[in-house]
């Protein structure tokens, strides 16, 4: 399956808090969508691998996502090496994405910045026809998506593209309020030791940073993304007017 948009995410729920807007915008559009989680996060505080497996599985079905894969890379540990780039080389050629959104170049969490880095070069190497890896048997052609964004998650960066995602923010609260053990619910109180993402007020500003990029574009709502490389459009109808 050929998917339009591809979201590599370190840990599962990172794509959930990031780019859960944009996804659902591209599957209302009519396009693929899919997730590959690096790692399992099991060196979560709350929960375990088990767990956020099927918290995965049912964010995903709130994302009406095409695929979810996880790698099963170490969380926390997994490092910058040819064995993880060929894995992540491997999904990329498997499902052609033409767009690739992945965590933000450096983060809170060590892991997003790590995992920004093994995305963004195995998008490159990919492409590279002397790079060889297979499927079942079956070797893989070169695949170089036409575009990498990184999208902003816990620190305040400055964006280069901004989504609106108006229209999807209450399905996105929904699929990270899938993973009951991470964030704050009244069912899980007690289930564990109180952690920075499960405390109340971090949904809060969840909500509250997609309201300030939103306002940047004059929408409710928006999700930021970083990239590298300038994005052109076809026609003017593809800009969105900021409210003056």
């Amino acid at each position: 399956m050929k998917l339009d948009v591809l979201a590599f995410a370190a840990h599962p729920d990172d794509a959930e808090l990031s780019c859960a807007g944009t996804l659902l915008v591209e599957k209302k559009n009519g396009k693929k969508t899919g997730v590959i989680d690096l790692t399992a996060g099991e060196l979560g505080s709350r929960g375990s691998a088990e767990i956020r497996s099927k918290e995965s599985a049912e964010a995903a079905n709130i994302l009406q996502l095409d695929v979810r894969e996880n790698l099963g890379m170490s969380d926390g540990f997994f490092e910058h090496s040819k064995e993880n780039i060929i894995k992540v080389i491997e999904k990329i050629r498997k499902y052609q994405p033409d767009i690739i959104l992945c965590n933000a170049p450096e983060d809170r969490h060590p892991d997003h910045g790590k995992g920004a880095k093994l995305v963004e070069d195995a998008a490159f190497l990919s492409g590279l026809i002397k790079v060889e890896t297979s499927m079942d048997g079956t070797p893989q052609q070169a695949w170089r998506p036409k575009y990498v964004l990184h999208y902003i998650q816990d620190r305040h960066l400055e964006p280069d593209l901004l989504v609106d995602i108006s229209d999807e923010i209450e399905e996105k609260l929904q699929s990270i309020k899938a993973y009951k053990t991470q964030f704050f619910n009244a069912e899980m109180s007690g289930a564990g030791p109180e952690t920075y993402i499960s405390k109340p007020e971090f949904l809060d500003n969840i909500i509250n940073n997609n309201k300030l990029l939103g306002k940047r574009i004059g929408v409710t709502f928006a999700e930021g993304f970083i990239t590298k490389k300038k994005i052109g459009i076809k026609n003017f109808d593809a800009l969105i007017q900021e409210n003056t």
